[in-house]
């Protein structure tokens, strides 16, 4: 799937996140305008069992709501203002739904899902998720990523074409999954924090054939120092500069 997408790609960190609400649908459009070649997001369940998108456990910070985002039916999360907490232009944005997301985007960019239900790690959200990209038809532009390796081996149960990332914590927390759990796990990449990237690591990663998608480079510094390093993907929070450092035209 990747080899129609310029190296390395670019997915834009919730949207255009320095410049919009993060996970809301002006996001993820002012991010494809800008140039990015995909865009990333939080995958949550309500309440009765819908495929929202948004990243933290409860609403509390990118909304005008309080409570935990499991505790919200799909009708009274979508209530919720989740733009003007960020700028008055943004008033009336609501939570997306994934399936809002899947139409916005189209079927010529990437889109990384990270499953985000570490609070409820058994409450379906996985095969649900894989039911959206079955019936909107999009196997070949989806990423999986996640901390919890059981949301990805549910995933490569139920769409095994469907790439898979690890996601590490960076520092000695992250340890395990840049190596051990990474090496003998069955992913296609490795999803690394910036702050834990190495030249040599992207090269061992290599050596297994899989891919490094590195999170999250803001600067053109860093941007380009990955580059050089020879990582296969770059999640930023500001995709204009990082499509502009790498001289794409935009």
């Amino acid at each position: 799937m990747f080899e129609h997408y310029p190296s390395p790609v670019i997915f834009a960190h919730r949207g255009d996140l320095t410049y919009a609400p993060e996970n809301t649908l002006p996001s993820f459009q002012q991010a494809l305008q800008k140039g990015a070649d995909g865009v990333e997001l939080d995958a949550k369940l309500t309440a009765d069992g819908q495929v929202i998108v948004i990243h933290d456990m409860t609403v509390d910070r990118t909304t005008t709501g309080k409570g935990r985002v499991a505790s919200f039916k799909l009708d009274d999360i979508r209530k919720l203002d989740a733009g003007k907490w960020f700028d008055e232009k943004f008033n009336g944005t609501k939570v997306p739904m994934l399936a809002e997301v899947f139409e916005l985007v189209g079927k010529d960019k990437l889109i990384n899902i990270e499953l985000t239900n570490y609070s409820t790690p058994r409450d379906g959200l996985v095969l649900k998720v894989c039911e959206l990209i079955k019936r909107h038809n999009i196997q070949k532009q989806i990423l999986f990523s996640s901390f919890l390796p059981s949301n990805l081996k549910i995933a490569a149960q139920a769409l095994p074409e469907i790439p898979r990332g690890l996601l590490a914590m960076p520092g000695l927390v992250g340890l395990w999954a840049r190596s051990f759990g990474f090496m003998f796990g069955e992913y296609q990449a490795l999803h690394p924090h910036i702050s834990s990237t190495s030249r040599e690591q992207v090269q061992r990663v290599h050596r297994l054939n899989r891919r490094v998608h590195v999170w999250t480079a803001n600067s053109p510094e860093e941007v380009n120092r990955l580059k050089e390093w020879g990582v296969d993907g770059i999640f930023t929070d500001d995709p204009q500069t990082a499509v502009r450092a790498l001289g794409r035209s935009r």
